[in-house]
């Protein structure tokens, strides 16, 4: 069954308007019911950019660096791998996942194996 990624974007001071407490829990809900669904390959939310590390072996050397890789306020905040029939059916579970958590959801296919 073909997988998706689908995406959190926000920038690290970003909150919506519900209490952080409820859109915990209507994640937790949308977790639970991907799991029920057989759906979910794997989840995880992330720490705030600033503890991420950049390591960088393409030149005659590795260099290392604090920080995201990208510039701007937004950065990746956390992301879903899910089994979907298709991307008609990916795209349902992205809006789910976005009314879970208040935010966008971006959706990528996994390239093909083999």
């Amino acid at each position: 069954m073909p997988q998706y990624l689908l995406s959190v974007h926000h920038a690290d001071a970003e909150a919506s308007d519900a209490p952080p407490e409820q859109v915990l829990a209507d994640v937790a809900a949308f977790n639970d019911s991907l799991l029920a669904e057989d759906r979910m390959a794997f989840a995880g939310g992330l720490l705030p950019a600033s503890q991420a590390r950049v390591v960088d072996a393409t030149g005659a050397r590795v260099t290392m660096h604090r920080g995201t890789y990208l510039p701007g306020t937004e950065q990746l905040g956390g992301f879903w791998v899910v089994r979907a029939d298709d991307l008609v059916q990916a795209l349902e579970i992205a809006e789910r996942a976005s009314a879970a958590c208040r935010l966008a959801v971006e959706v990528r296919p996994f390239q093909e194996e083999g």
